[in-house]
């Protein structure tokens, strides 16, 4: 089993998506009804799909799968073996605190017959897209650049976070493209696609209106380690006062006229927009305490939202989940019947 096939198992159907063209169908390797009922995938999940991608290098670089995950460096090549019409896509990840840049070296994909190459700045499964379009900076419809034919490409292409997608579709045998890629330091991370399955995390908006998350590709369990959101002014002005975790700040923050908070929760996909949210809190906690919110979902999502009135901050602990977790209180439950 392929790295990213363990991430496909999350979901039940997994349709890559050229933009103007029809999707196709990428059958997953095994069956994702069990995600959270089966001890044996929940382990398989726990080992880390993204670790494992990143701990199985190689010299040559060429891409011989359909569903292709790096997190290397380097030139890359494809060439097409069959012409069947499939889309297919190589995933690129690099750490947290690094965008991706990536050069096109040739292309000779002809138009005729649907044949298309698209840089996708973030990464699409399913037609959902991470990041959330309504936490990207840039809208949608300027994410993808789409090209084909037999030239070259001039423009270097940059994600805006720790992930990007090559998509492409290839009409004819022996046709192929290349490319390289390489990682450039980031010194304000706002979207992250988290990848070790323990770890912990700071997330900041740096005084900015914007809305910042952080993800994982399996069920987790999270816990806020330090908190410090709608209290220090982005002009740094104020008295800073601890006010405890104030949770459910529907109903508490923004009755204080607060507009900024953090929402811990899970999904089916890798769209926020349908998070399930188990918390939201705010305030100004050194010492939050040890709750943890259990996410049995396919994705965690801690999703820090800001006015751009105050400098905001974030440290959360996430790790996989266990047996023990499993079998015992659950914040947020993604039922498997949605999963079909």
């Amino acid at each position: 089993m392929t790295p990213l096939a363990v991430v496909l198992t999350l979901f039940s159907c997994s349709v890559l998506v050229i933009r103007g063209h029809p999707g196709f169908e990428i059958q997953p390797e095994v069956n994702a009804r069990r995600l959270l009922n089966s001890v044996h995938l929940q382990k398989q999940l726990t080992r880390g799909p993204l670790a494992q991608a990143r701990s199985k290098r190689t010299s040559d670089h060429i891409i011989t799968d359909c569903i292709f995950m790096t997190s290397e460096e380097g030139d890359f090549y494809h060439k097409s073996s069959i012409a069947d019409g499939t889309a297919c896509g190589a995933y690129i990840f690099s750490d947290p605190d690094q965008t991706i840049e990536v050069h096109f070296n040739y292309l000779d994909v002809p138009c005729e017959n649907g044949g298309l190459v698209s840089f996708v700045d973030g990464w699409e499964l399913n037609g959902q897209f991470f990041p959330s379009p309504s936490d990207h900076p840039l809208p949608l419809n300027s994410r993808f650049t789409e090209f084909c034919g037999k030239r070259k490409v001039k423009q270097t292409f940059k994600s805006s976070q720790n992930v990007a997608l090559i998509q492409y579709r290839m009409p004819a045998k022996g046709t192929s493209f290349g490319f390289s890629v390489r990682f450039i330091k980031n010194p304000t991370p706002c979207n992250v696609l988290f990848q070790s399955m323990e770890d912990i995390y700071t997330l900041r908006n740096y005084g900015k209106r914007s809305n910042c998350s952080l993800s994982t590709l399996f069920p987790a369990a999270v816990r806020v380690a330090s908190l410090n959101i709608g209290i220090v002014s982005s002009l740094g002005r104020g008295i800073e006062l601890e006010t405890g975790t104030i949770h459910k700040v529907r109903s508490q923050c923004q009755k204080r006229g607060l507009d900024d908070y953090l929402q811990i929760g899970g999904s089916r996909g890798l769209d926020n927009a349908n998070l399930l949210i188990a918390d939201s809190v705010c305030g100004l906690d050194s010492k939050p305490g040890k709750h943890v919110e259990v996410i049995a979902c396919g994705t965690t999502t801690v999703r820090l939202v800001s006015s751009g009135a105050f400098d905001n901050s974030a440290t959360v602990a996430i790790r996989g989940l266990t047996e023990d977790d499993i079998n015992g209180y659950m914040s947020v439950f993604c039922q498997e019947e949605a999963l079909k």
